[in-house]
């Protein structure tokens, strides 16, 4: 198969995680359905994200097997006898990382797929030389480039509905979003920053709510109890954040996955980004974002974070 589109040959995409790198594909994700619309795609992924991506319009099958563990013998045999058996022409690795590439190994050597990505030997290798101080769209833009795909739109969430009735929100409110990978505790502001944010923000009639996975429900429930914010942690999906982020008059969040999503959803931002993070390479996309750093954010004073959520 040549760089033009294809018909109806068999097209892999792989896209494993975390949820900012998934909604920062997005736009390839459409611009690769785009290229080869009479194609079937598959989307090799991870079970946090498999039944969500399924309702994308980008793909005919969502697999959610894409990470066995090294140690998983029965596992990786599984994934090598689903990849062969996919006839797949062609990959595009939108992970780019040293598990991803390894995939390549695991079909035959002699009858292997057209691959886009960073896999030794692949067809269509992403050549960039500053690929990896790239933010993360351009990088994946420079990639499908040279793989024949020109143009990637930006991310399109009109497939991702959901009814917030059962919230019962205001007209005006905020969202907050405290969380971070629990292994990367330096990316989070203070959970009393927070608060006293959120106090603030109710005085100047903006409703503060709380977001977070169900693992953080302690976390927002601290903040929720010292400001009287609205905590909805561990009770919205992905469809549910970006929702809300279609209503919300602001975000504030640390470099987190749903900051990600509410921003790409439309939802003005400002994130907040500590020495463990560049944000000239992982800042959210889609509707305007400040972004307010420190080396640690414990030194970030709520009233900077405050002028900058009423742009002052």
């Amino acid at each position: 198969m040549g760089s033009g589109s294809i018909a109806f040959d068999p097209i892999l995409v792989i896209k494993l995680g975390a949820l900012g790198n998934v909604v920062l594909s997005f736009g390839p994700m459409a611009a690769i359905r785009r290229h080869h619309p009479d194609a079937p795609i598959t989307l090799l992924t991870t079970d946090p994200y498999a039944a969500w991506l399924a309702r994308s319009p980008w793909f005919d099958r969502v697999w959610s097997d894409g990470r066995p563990d090294w140690w998983d013998a029965a596992g990786l045999l599984r994934l090598r006898r689903r990849l062969r058996g996919g006839g797949f022409a062609r990959v595009y690795d939108l992970q780019t990382s040293r598990r991803s590439s390894r995939y390549l190994r695991l079909f035959p050597h002699r009858a292997r797929p057209e691959w886009s990505g960073i896999a030794p030997g692949c067809s269509h290798p992403d050549s960039q030389p500053n690929r990896d101080h790239m933010h993360d769209i351009e990088r994946q833009a420079g990639q499908l480039r040279l793989a024949g795909i020109a143009d990637v739109p930006p991310a399109d969430l009109g497939w991702n509905q959901a009814d917030l009735s059962r919230f019962d929100l205001p007209e005006r409110f905020a969202l907050l979003v405290p969380g971070s990978s629990t292994h990367r505790p330096g990316k989070r502001w203070p959970a009393e920053a927070y608060a006293t944010l959120a106090a603030a923000l109710a005085g100047r009639g903006l409703a503060p709510v709380v977001l977070g996975a169900g693992a953080e429900r302690a976390l927002g429930a601290e903040i929720a109890r010292a400001s009287g914010a609205r905590d909805l942690t561990g009770q919205t999906g992905f469809a549910e954040l970006a929702a809300l982020g279609r209503v919300a008059t602001v975000t504030v969040g640390n470099d987190t996955g749903p900051v990600h999503l509410l921003t790409a959803a439309g939802c003005r931002a400002v994130v907040l980004f500590s020495r463990d993070s560049e944000p000239a390479r992982c800042v959210p996309r889609g509707a305007p974002v400040t972004v307010l750093q420190r080396p640690d954010l414990a030194a970030l004073p709520v009233d900077d974070v405050l002028a900058a959520v009423l742009g002052e």
